[in-house]
């Protein structure tokens, strides 16, 4: 992980929520994490990270993930054992 990813992991745990964080970024956390990331239907991202899955919808119009987006990210990330 570079120091660009650290920095993006620490955005995600950040209180309180930010809004600012693109998806982008956090598709690059995943991959720098080992994570298998897969195009679903539509906009949706699959995301497999030490034996746990989600399904998470990349934003647009905008490229920034909205607040509810960024806690379900949070979550996903401390089931896997991934804290900043």
């Amino acid at each position: 992980m570079n120091n660009k990813h650290r920095q993006t992991l620490r955005k995600v745990f950040e209180q309180p929520v930010r809004g600012d964080v693109a998806w982008r970024d956090i598709e690059k956390l995943f991959c720098a994490l080992g994570a298998e990331v897969s195009e679903g239907s539509g906009s949706r991202v699959r995301v497999a990270l030490e034996g746990i899955r989600a399904v998470f919808h990349r934003p647009h119009p905008a490229p920034n993930t909205d607040k509810g987006a960024l806690k379900s990210v949070r979550r996903f990330l401390t089931e896997a054992g991934v804290e900043p």
